[in-house]
């Protein structure tokens, strides 16, 4: 390990306040910032993911930001691989970057490694989600305790799209998807120093409810309007987008739509927050702890 070398953490939930902090400390670090959000690498999804603004984006550097198109296939693994080489080029000039998101297993994926998986073929996937769309959610169930009880046993079994994943391998490789994932972390070449932020469950909502509207206002709509045609891609299966299409097939109201966002994106924040919660290394501050963060970090980096 190269103990000159430092990768800055910076996770937490959707709307917690990380992009304003995040800014700060990098330029006071004379650092640059690598987007750990599995939505913002997309050119074509703006409103709907809160990317920087183009000022923001012009104050200091960011890597993983509109690089890749929503007909583009990208993985976790990918990106562990593509920010490792990206590192392995800046820590050439650079002693520390800084790394934010809230995406989880983007994060684990740089900083503990992600198990490598098979790709699938199309025929196998196209046919899990005819059985899905055919037979609901109970059918896969019973599919994956069948074929991968270790995975049964422990997985989110009122999330299709893990259930479809696990399928997926163990059905094109004929071994379970429960055998690939060993969970060992690797080891990285560099000091890995993690910093959480949070809010009050409650001030957190209300800025979720406070930034739905801002997108709104920012025009959302006319991007989910733009994006319809291409609903049945992975990337689109995105919160903010999703309940539009519904709306614009006749399912809901206008209305309803917006509720509908805002109560997502409510959930996908605590779905988060138990993602992160469940991990050791961070160590949490208010956003509005920035002096305590800023002491917190130089000194993690000081003392390696």
């Amino acid at each position: 390990m190269n103990k000159n070398k430092h990768l800055i953490v910076i996770a937490g939930p959707t709307a917690v306040g990380k992009t304003d902090l995040c800014l700060e400390i990098a330029k006071e670090l004379n650092t640059e910032i690598i987007s750990a959000d599995s939505r913002q690498i997309y050119k074509e999804l703006n409103v709907g993911t809160a990317k920087p603004s183009a000022e923001e984006l012009q104050k200091v550097k960011h890597y993983f930001i509109s690089n890749k198109s929503i007909h583009d296939f990208y993985t976790a693994g990918m990106f562990e691989l593509d920010v490792l080489e990206l590192l392995e080029n800046i820590f050439r000039e650079r002693d520390t970057i800084l790394m934010t998101g809230g995406s989880g297993l983007y994060i684990n994926a740089v900083c503990k490694g992600i198990d490598a998986l098979p790709r699938v073929e199309k025929e196998i996937r196209s046919d899990l989600i005819k059985q899905y769309e055919k037979e609901g959610i109970e059918s896969l169930r019973y599919s994956l305790q069948k074929l991968d009880p270790a995975s049964y046993r422990t997985m989110d079994l009122k999330n299709p799209k893990r259930i479809l994943k696990a399928l997926e391998i163990t059905i094109q490789t004929g071994r379970p998807y429960s055998s690939f994932l060993t969970r060992q972390s690797k080891k990285r070449p560099f000091n890995i120093h993690k910093t959480g932020l949070m809010r009050e469950r409650d001030e957190l909502y209300d800025r979720i409810n406070k930034r739905v509207d801002q997108m709104l206002e920012k025009g959302l709509e006319a991007e989910a309007k733009q994006l319809f045609r291409y609903k049945h891609l992975n990337p689109l299966d995105t919160v903010g987008y999703k309940e539009f299409f519904e709306y614009f097939e006749g399912k809901i109201s206008r209305e309803e739509a917006i509720r509908l966002i805002k109560r997502n994106s409510r959930r996908y924040a605590k779905r988060q927050i138990t993602w992160f919660s469940k991990d050791q290394e961070i160590k949490w501050f208010h956003p509005e702890q920035k002096e305590e963060i800023k002491s917190y970090i130089k000194k993690q980096i000081s003392t390696c």
